[in-house]
């Protein structure tokens, strides 16, 4: 790595992708900072992981703030890798679509990640080093009928990170938003018997992730698209 980074913090944390990263994190050395609405779901990670877990509302700015409190504590400083994976979404009708449903997924999916970015910069400014990476999906760059409120959230979100890679990188900080263009695999979502390779693998997402950590500086990526490989697009 260009930089050795030693602590992580993973906000929105569940059973897929925010699981391989912490497995994949805590396997590379660093230590790691799980962060969820519900944390009872996340003791069997946390104890395979060694992971520490603090429960945060990332929509709400005193409960990141004081995240970010308790996991400076917690791993021994402060994070130097961030990793916004929380996700929300309303579909329907347009015209049937709830307005507090509608900014519940705005705020989940966009301000969230400013809240987790501004708190995270603050504290690796100082330093001059540090990565913030972001998890976007198809509707981060295609909206899709019926799905206006998610495209609405990920091209905010995608947006700020953007802005942020064009802030940050020239002060140290490498910035980086993943497009996930497919499904995702897990227990709950199998891959169809007719159709191999059609989802992708949580841990070959990990992986990524950890490619992008590993870049020199000289040559980072501020975006990077995933798709299986039989995936139209």
């Amino acid at each position: 790595m260009q930089d050795r980074y030693e602590r992580a913090l993973i906000v929105g944390v569940g059973g897929g992708l925010s699981a391989s990263l912490a497995r994949l994190l805590a396997r590379e050395g660093m230590r790691v900072g799980l962060a969820a609405r519900s944390v009872e779901k996340l003791a069997g990670l946390a104890a395979e992981t060694g992971a520490v877990t603090q429960r945060c509302d990332a929509t709400a700015a005193a409960e990141v703030e004081a995240l970010f409190a308790a996991m400076d504590a917690a791993l021994g400083g402060p994070p130097d890798v961030v990793v916004y994976n929380a996700s929300y979404r309303v579909r329907g009708p347009f015209v049937t679509l709830d307005p507090a449903e509608v900014a519940r997924t705005l705020a989940v999916s966009a301000f969230g990640g400013f809240l987790v970015a501004q708190a995270a910069a603050k504290r690796m400014l100082p330093a001059g080093k540090g990565a913030i990476l972001f998890t976007g999906a198809s509707a981060s760059v295609k909206g899709y009928a019926q799905s206006a409120p998610f495209a609405m959230g990920k091209f905010a979100l995608r947006g700020l990170a953007q802005s942020l890679a064009r802030e940050l990188q020239p002060q140290g900080i490498h910035v980086a938003h993943v497009v996930i263009d497919g499904g995702i695999r897990s227990a709950r979502r199998p891959e169809p018997a007719d159709a191999p390779d059609s989802l992708l693998d949580p841990d070959a997402i990990a992986r990524s992730y950890l490619d992008l950590l590993r870049q020199d500086r000289s040559a980072w990526a501020w975006e990077i698209e995933l798709r299986p490989w039989v995936e139209r697009f």
